[in-house]
């Protein structure tokens, strides 16, 4: 990781996440074209609160956040999800902070957070317009699996997951 990042846990609606938050968002929508939401999925503060989840900001030398991501628990429901799952959200790195390894290395820490938490599989869901974080996954061992979540009926929906072994 490049000298002087810090990874921190970070509530979900903590002023640095929830401006990250809005970028990511503005980066879904330039790249589906989309005029009104970005991801529409429903995410309260809560859900990433330890030990049934947790959501990290990555900060620089200078103090300024450049990357996030997290994760939630889920347990079996109708949207496709399994008992033991934790589901990765809002993984981003600021467009001039890409290419210095935050993303593999706030996923590393996730699933280690998620192993320490119990949780057996880490989830996600991506798009198709999106081959950087595809490239990522599945150099990290994800895989293809069937889809699940609020974006399940989409065509551009693609979904991924990973055993979390002890």
């Amino acid at each position: 990781m490049p000298h002087g990042i810090q990874l921190r846990s970070t509530p979900y609606d903590h002023p640095d996440a929830v401006e990250l938050d809005s970028q990511v968002q503005a980066e879904y929508r330039a790249r589906y074209q989309s005029e009104g939401e970005g991801d529409a999925t429903y995410l309260a503060p809560g859900m990433f609160t330890p030990p049934n989840g947790l959501y990290l900001l990555a900060y620089d030398a200078s103090g300024t956040p450049v990357a996030s991501g997290g994760w939630r628990g889920q347990e079996k429901n109708d949207e496709g999800y399994e008992n033991g799952d934790a589901e990765l959200k809002r993984m981003y790195v600021v467009p001039q902070a890409r290419g210095l390894g935050l993303a593999r290395r706030i996923l590393a820490e996730l699933e280690d957070g998620a192993r320490a938490a119990g949780r057996l599989r880490m989830t996600l869901e991506t798009g198709d317009q999106q081959p950087e974080a595809i490239a990522l996954y599945f150099s990290s061992g994800y895989t293809m699996v069937p889809k699940f979540g609020y974006y399940r009926f989409h065509d551009s929906s693609r979904c991924m997951a990973k055993p979390l072994h002890p």
